[in-house]
């Protein structure tokens, strides 16, 4: 199935969204909940699988929903189709703080790998499932593990990440190291591995942990400075153990502030 042709615009810095308009008939799939607001003659349907295959048969719809729930996802995909006579936008928004990262699949060669959960939306027709790493390193040491999102197709698609995200086009055997959470997209063309961190005290006292991801060209791969796994953990360190006080920098003098304010 040929992708349906969308045109869009990102909005945002810190917290982006994404406003799609669509002609006549034309539709865009969007994981549930990720809808920010539409026209009036937008009309939307939750459907199992992707709509990349118009047809699907029971094993087909049972497959594509197995693969959802691998990749973490919800069993159900949204379509938002422009059901007027006139062009129409929906808008999506981003989870939690990051960038939206348009993807061209038909000029990225019609296949692009995605960490988990890091899809948002795209243009009817493409496919969403999952791709494997074939290294075994990868999945026990790599962050996201062996599984990521692939998305195939030759229209639009848009992925979020954390932060800021810098694209990183690298040449036939160029290699790039990255911290294993930092990575947001790659080609398919792009070969990734993991490494260990040479030498004990960086392994001890680095604090970049103890692997770290290689990619290797030719192929563009995309990064992002605050995997929300990093953000998650900074949110925890921060929670109150035991019920009591929040640990919040509301006061210069910290622990003797707050006791002086009378919050100890």
């Amino acid at each position: 199935m040929q992708s349906h042709e969308i045109d869009y615009q990102v909005h945002g810095d810190d917290m982006q969204f994404v406003e799609i308009t669509l002609d006549p008939q034309e539709a865009v799939i969007a994981e549930a909940g990720a809808m920010m607001y539409m026209d009036a003659d937008v009309g939307m349907e939750t459907k199992m699988g992707d709509g990349s295959n118009p047809k699907p048969g029971l094993f087909d719809t049972l497959m594509s929903v197995g693969k959802r729930v691998v990749t973490g996802e919800s069993l159900f995909m949204t379509r938002f189709t422009a059901l007027g006579s006139k062009r129409s936008t929906v808008a999506f928004g981003a989870p939690y703080p990051g960038t939206i990262v348009p993807l061209d699949l038909h000029a990225l060669g019609g296949q692009v790998l995605c960490q988990k959960q890091s899809f948002l939306c795209a243009a009817l027709g493409t496919k969403v499932s999952i791709g494997f790493n074939k290294r075994i390193g990868v999945g026990l040491f790599g962050g996201e593990g062996f599984i990521m999102q692939k998305l195939e197709g030759d229209g639009l698609a848009f992925a979020h990440a954390g932060g800021t995200v810098i694209k990183r086009t690298l040449g036939p055997g160029q290699v790039l190291k990255v911290d294993t959470g930092c990575i947001v997209a790659l080609q398919n063309t792009i070969d990734y591995d993991i490494e260990r961190v040479r030498g004990v005290r960086s392994m001890l006292f680095g604090g970049e942990g103890l692997f770290f991801a290689t990619v290797t060209g030719p192929g563009d791969v995309w990064l992002q400075s605050l995997p929300f796994s990093r953000l998650a953990d900074r949110i925890i360190a921060a929670v109150p153990r035991t019920g009591g006080k929040s640990t919040g920098e509301g006061s210069v003098l910290g622990g003797l502030g707050r006791l002086l304010d009378g919050d100890n």
